[in-house]
C-alpha cells in the first residue's frame, strides 16, 4: 500500500489514506463537474447584450464589472476581465450558492444587483419568453450565460465560453475502457451542461444543479450503479465529494474547501489521473493477494515440514524473514508507477 501511495504520489496523485486506494477498484461510476474540470476553467467573455431601456450602456458594464470582479468564480473572472474596468465601490456583497451573487453599489443609488444564472432570475420573477429564446441560442452553442438585474428588470447578458481540456476525452474514454460510468453534474443549465457532455463523450448530464442537488445526485448513483466517484473543483462541490465514496479534487485550481473535503487531490487537474487511480488500486489489490497467499503458503509449507519432522532451524528463519523479505520486494514493484498499465487496458478497450 505505502509502494502504492508513492508511485501515485510521483504521477501528482495525493491520495489521503490508503484504504481509498485499496477501495478505488469497485468505482462503478463518476461524477464530474464541468468548470474547471472537464472544462479549462479560463472561460472568455465571448457575447454581451445590454437589455435594460432604462440605463446607460456604460452604467450596466460597470455595473456587471463591478459585481463580477468581487466573485471568485471562474465565469464572474471572465466577465470582469472582458469588460471595462467598473469603479469598484461595492457593499452588502453575498455570494448566492448555485445562483450567483448581490451587492448594492454607490453608483447605482444605492439599489441591489444581481449578477447570475438563469435560475436566479427565474426565482426573482423577471424572466420573459423573449428572454428564454435569447438564452437557448447561447445555450445550444455550450456557453454559460449570466444575467445582470435590479428589483425590476434584467438589465444585461453575458455569454461566457469555456474550451474543454484536450485531456478530459482521452480520460473519460480510459474511464469508459474500465467499465466506469461517467455524469455531469453542473450547476450551468442543461443544455450546456449536454452540449459539453456531448463534445467530452460522457454518458449523461445534469443542469441546474445547487450544491443539495449534486449531493441528492450522488446518493441516487451510489443506489442505482454502485461505488461512485465525485470530481470538482469548487465550493459547491465540497459536500457531493464529501458524500461520495471516493472524493477527488483538482489541487492547482481547486478550492481549499474542495481539496479538504476530498479524498484524493489531482495535483495537476489532469482528469488522465483518475483511471491512472483505478488501475493502481486494481495492481495494488493483486499485489496484496499475491503476497497474502505467498505468505501463508510458506508457513503452510513449513508448518506441514514441521509436523512431520524435516523442519529445520534455516527452514524457520526463511518462512519468517526471508518470506517477509519476498513479499516487500513483491510489493515495491508497484513503484514502477501506473502508466504501465495503460497500454494494456487500451489495448483491450
Amino acid at each position: 500500500v505505502v509502494s502504492g501511495l508513492a508511485a501515485a504520489a510521483r504521477r501528482g496523485i495525493l491520495i489521503k489514506g490508503g484504504v481509498y486506494l485499496e477501495d478505488a477498484y469497485q468505482l462503478k461510476a463518476i461524477a464530474l463537474d464541468k468548470t474547471g474540470t472537464i472544462t479549462e476553467g479560463k472561460p472568455k467573455l465571448v457575447a454581451q447584450e445590454v437589455l435594460s431601456t432604462q440605463q446607460t450602456e456604460a452604467a450596466v458594464l460597470a455595473w456587471a464589472a463591478d459585481l463580477a470582479g468581487h466573485s471568485d468564480h471562474p465565469v464572474s473572472k471572465a466577465i470582469a476581465q472582458g469588460l471595462p474596468t467598473g469603479h469598484g465601490s461595492v457593499s452588502h456583497f453575498k455570494a448566492l450558492p448555485g445562483r450567483g451573487v448581490e451587492a448594492q453599489l454607490a453608483q447605482s443609488q444605492g439599489q441591489t444587483l444581481w449578477l447570475g444564472n438563469h435560475r436566479l432570475v427565474e426565482e426573482r420573477g423577471l424572466c420573459s419568453a423573449a428572454l428564454e429564446a435569447q438564452l437557448a441560442v447561447h445555450e445550444a452553442q455550450g456557453r454559460t450565460v449570466t444575467l445582470l438585474a435590479n428589483a425590476h428588470e434584467v438589465l444585461a447578458l453575458f455569454a461566457v465560453a469555456d474550451t474543454i481540456k484536450d485531456s478530459s476525452r482521452e480520460a473519460i474514454a480510459q474511464l469508459h475502457a474500465l467499465g466506469v460510468a461517467s455524469v455531469m453534474l453542473t450547476g450551468d443549465n442543461l443544455s450546456t451542461a449536454q452540449a459539453i457532455a456531448r463534445q467530452a463523450g460522457i454518458d449523461n448530464a445534469q443542469g441546474n444543479l445547487l450544491p443539495e442537488d449534486k449531493l441528492t445526485a450522488i446518493e441516487r448513483m451510489q443506489a442505482d450503479l454502485g461505488p461512485t466517484a465525485m470530481t470538482g473543483d469548487g465550493i459547491n462541490d465540497a459536500p457531493a465529494l464529501a458524500r461520495a465514496h471516493i472524493g477527488i479534487a483538482m489541487g492547482a485550481a481547486g478550492t481549499d474547501t474542495a481539496m479538504e473535503a476530498a479524498d484524493i487531490v489531482i495535483m495537476n487537474d489532469d482528469l488522465r489521473r483518475i483511471p491512472e487511480v483505478i488501475r493502481l488500486s486494481r495492481r495494488t489489490r493483486t499485489v496484496l493477494w499475491q503476497n497474502i497467499v505467498f505468505a501463508l503458503g510458506i508457513k503452510a509449507a513449513f508448518l506441514v515440514m514441521a509436523v512431520w519432522g524435516n523442519a529445520s532451524m534455516w527452514m524457520a528463519v526463511f518462512a519468517d524473514m526471508g518470506a517477509s523479505l519476498l513479499v516487500v520486494v513483491n510489493g515495491l514493484r508497484l513503484l514502477r508507477g501506473v502508466a504501465t498499465g495503460r497500454t494494456e487496458i487500451e489495448a483491450r478497450g
